[in-house]
């Protein structure tokens, strides 16, 4: 992969990771619940994710959910599904001010975030697909690809540690000014409203798009 082309990936994949989506919503959550530091371990599953949901593409099994109408409507309907069930869990979170200084550290509520954002990603179809239709673009045919696959996937790793920890960060500033259970009940409520809105839309999202 030449200089030009990377450079041109690099710009794509800021606009690509900032995007607003599910991925965004789970990192902003995350961070409005949990604070920064604990939140961006949702962004570390995120990256999982995205790097599995690369992985797919760069084997062919894209190809396969492309071709097939019932694999790609399985994916496209667990992923929905599972994003309506984040957003229901966080309509009803309690309303009592969120204490992040005092949460527990253990790894299993690490392990629960890490997992929760590599699922958004991993089980979300439109990921497998927009990847299809924007990295081939960037490809040189006539070169190793291996080399190209990892430069790809790196360079979309980056931006999106730092979107996601960016959208982290502004929800756990957020998350200071929120003193009342009425703020907090009405955040919970406006996250799990977005989670919700981001699962029906991919279930209306069609394979041609």
């Amino acid at each position: 992969m030449s200089l030009s082309t990377w450079l041109a990936f690099f710009a794509a994949s800021w606009a690509i990771s900032f995007s607003p989506g599910p991925g965004a919503v789970s990192a902003m959550a995350s961070g409005l619940k949990h604070g920064f530091r604990r939140g961006y371990w949702t962004t570390v599953g995120l990256i999982l994710g995205i790097l599995a949901q690369f992985c797919i593409v760069a084997v062919g099994l894209g190809a396969v959910l492309a071709a097939s109408e019932l694999a790609f409507n399985l994916l496209k309907w667990l992923g929905a599904g599972y994003l309506v069930y984040l957003g229901w869990l966080q309509f009803r979170t309690d309303a009592a001010p969120v204490a992040v200084e005092a949460a527990p550290q253990g790894d299993f509520r690490i392990r629960e975030l890490v997992m929760r954002g590599c699922m958004v990603n991993l089980i979300n179809p439109k990921g497998t697909v927009f990847l299809m239709a924007v990295v081939p673009q960037f490809l040189n045919p006539a070169a190793p690809l291996a080399m190209q696959y990892v430069i790809i996937a790196g360079t979309l790793a980056f931006t999106d540690l730092v979107a996601m920890g960016c959208y982290t960060t502004l929800a756990s500033r957020i998350l200071r000014l929120l003193r009342t259970p009425h703020h907090i009940r009405w955040m919970n409520r406006a996250f799990g409203a977005m989670f919700i809105l981001a699962g029906t839309v991919l279930a209306t999202f069609s394979r041609r798009a």
